[in-house]
């Protein structure tokens, strides 16, 4: 089906991002995913390419045009090349609006130019050890003290963990206020008492950064805090729908590029005399997927121009979330079946594609808890 989301400008940019991943990160993410984190020099390459803070103003190093559209071509192209280690989506879908909606002038300029130069590679702290998709579970803990916060806790399973120079730190600030109790902390590198744990060994996705972090009496001023006091989960409910929506951006490009190349490797690959495409068997595995992914393609779409429209629902982003990557996730065990056992091989880009897309269904929320999020929105009870 012709997608018609696009314009000339995002064809034009988009051959320039594959220009820049064949250049820059293809001849390097092998060695990538054996030193597990990827080299700082290509985030600078892709600030000079403008590949960093698209929708942050000009002023302050961006691009200035605010368009999701842009976001879904480094978040596809990157799915559609393997290059599962570049961070590039954390920072322009996840943690950019926090920083151009929340941020004073003072911090604006003290921090966003160097997120559009990549010489500020950042991170946004939810999760911790004993808190996964239950937000309201957090323990970490940040006291004022006289104009500054003294910040206490740990966080896990943080992407760009270890490249990270500024990291957004959600603490509890008042526990007596339960969801309102809750507040942003910026904390920069070289903050004494922030320490970097272990960089974690993960089944998929090797080259991306992921750590765990802590923090032991961390003197937080106050020009520091993002937003206003006692109001960061609201922050994190208004933009938890764009984050959502760019990982099931990453499942429906995922979902296209293996339907390809397994259609292409059913074409070649021969049994008892003629190509496996030609059984039943594979011609109605592959029907069944290729709708499934057509489903899937046209409904984010839909959703990315609802985002830019300024009308996409918390609802709505979970369903594109949860069915987008549980999708995903079984179009490609299906998709490694056909490959036999050429797709167990890491060798055959099948076998990456399985292991990096199982994460998918559970960051950024769980399917349960975006099932939970569709339910309790249609008013059952």
């Amino acid at each position: 089906m012709e997608r018609t989301l696009f314009d000339a400008e995002h064809d034009l940019y988009r051959e320039s991002y594959r220009k820049f991943l064949g250049l820059n990160v293809a001849p390097n993410h092998d060695r990538w995913e054996e030193q597990n984190i990827v080299d700082r020099d290509v985030w600078i390459e892709a600030g000079k390419q403008g590949f960093l803070g698209m929708a942050v103003p000009e002023q302050y190093g961006g691009g200035g045009v605010r368009d999701f559209r842009y976001n879904a071509i480094v978040g596809e192209e990157n799915t559609r090349g393997h290059y599962g280690g570049l961070g590039f989506t954390l920072q322009n879908d996840v943690v950019q609006p926090y920083l151009t909606e929340l941020s004073n002038e003072e911090q604006k300029q003290r921090w966003l130019p160097g997120f559009c130069s990549g010489e500020i590679i950042t991170a946004i702290a939810m999760t911790e050890p004993g808190t996964g998709s239950d937000l309201q579970g957090i323990k970490t803990r940040a006291v004022r003290d006289g104009d500054d916060w003294v910040l206490n806790g740990s966080k896990t399973f943080i992407t760009n963990g270890i490249n990270s120079d500024l990291v957004i730190v959600v603490a509890r600030t008042d526990p007596e206020k339960g969801s309102q109790g809750f507040s942003l902390l910026v904390v920069e590198r070289g903050m004494a008492g922030f320490e970097r744990g272990r960089n974690l060994d993960k089944i998929g996705l090797k080259a991306q950064d992921t750590a765990e972090l802590s923090f032991t009496d961390v003197r937080i001023p106050k020009e520091n805090v993002l937003g206003e006091e006692g109001l960061g989960f609201i922050y994190l409910m208004q933009n938890l729908p764009q984050e959502r929506l760019s990982i099931a951006v990453v499942a429906a490009a995922a979902m296209e590029s293996v339907l390809e190349s397994t259609s292409q490797y059913v074409r070649d690959r021969k049994a008892f005399g003629k190509p496996i495409g030609a059984f039943q068997n594979t011609r109605f595995e592959l029907a069944d997927l290729a709708t499934q992914t057509t489903i899937a393609r046209v409904f984010v779409d839909r959703c990315i121009e609802l985002l830019n429209e300024g009308k996409l629902t918390v609802q709505e982003a979970a369903m594109a979330k949860w069915w987008t990557t549980d999708a995903q996730v079984k179009l490609i065990d299906r998709c490694l079946q056909l490959h036999g056992g050429y797709g167990y091989m890491k060798e055959y880009p099948i076998a990456k594609a399985f292991l990096d897309s199982r994460v998918q269904t559970i960051y950024g929320g769980t399917t349960e808890i975006m099932k939970e999020i569709i339910g309790r929105g249609m008013n059952l009870a």
